[in-house]
């Protein structure tokens, strides 16, 4: 079995961005609920925020318990995808893969030593704000799923010729033996 590199390296690599970008909120910007924002320019601000639920902040895990439980249902997706990654062979997919499971690993494992995912990108235009805050992660995972969706919609695989021993044009499930006859015969 041939090893996705593409897929590991990519969800590698995001990983490790991820974890820096948070390092560098939480620990060398020293950004927390408490602070303000740290303001870039007119459409990005850095900003800590503290995630105990899911995308969008649904399924809020505020007790012990609700967090371990959403530690295990997002580990077992991310077991999923890994699998799924194992068995791909399309170098795009593997990359979208592994920006899903690099992104899931590093948004489980901030959920694992905080108890919550640390979100800091804050991304509007004015007073209008079209995401809620997130992370280096969550637009990996988004990226990955458009990048899995797009292929699933847009590309076809060319379908694979099947192997015979009669190749001809009147070989065949379709074709049986007083068929291909009778097409020798008109065209004698």
């Amino acid at each position: 079995m041939k090893l996705p590199l593409a897929g590991f390296a990519t969800a590698a690599l995001l990983f490790v961005a991820d974890q820096a970008t948070k390092y560098g909120v939480t620990d060398v910007m020293r950004l927390s609920e408490m602070t303000n924002a740290h303001y870039v320019n007119d459409v990005f601000n850095v900003r800590f925020v503290a995630n105990r639920g899911v995308s969008l902040g649904l399924m809020r895990a505020d007790d012990p318990m609700a967090r371990w439980l959403l530690v295990a249902m997002t580990g077992a997706i991310a077991i999923g995808v890994l699998i799924w990654m194992l068995r791909e062979r399309n170098r795009f997919d593997q990359i979208g893969l592994g920006l899903v499971l690099g992104g899931a690993i590093g948004n489980i494992l901030d959920r694992i030593r905080f108890g919550f995912v640390v979100d800091w990108a804050d991304l509007h235009f004015g007073d209008w704000q079209p995401f809620l805050v997130f992370n280096l992660a969550d637009a990996a995972i988004t990226i990955g799923v458009l990048i899995l969706f797009a292929r699933a919609l847009l590309v076809r695989e060319k379908p694979k010729a099947e192997s015979g021993t009669d190749s001809g044009p009147n070989s065949g499930p379709n074709n049986s033996a007083s068929e291909q006859g009778a097409t020798e015969t008109t065209h004698a």
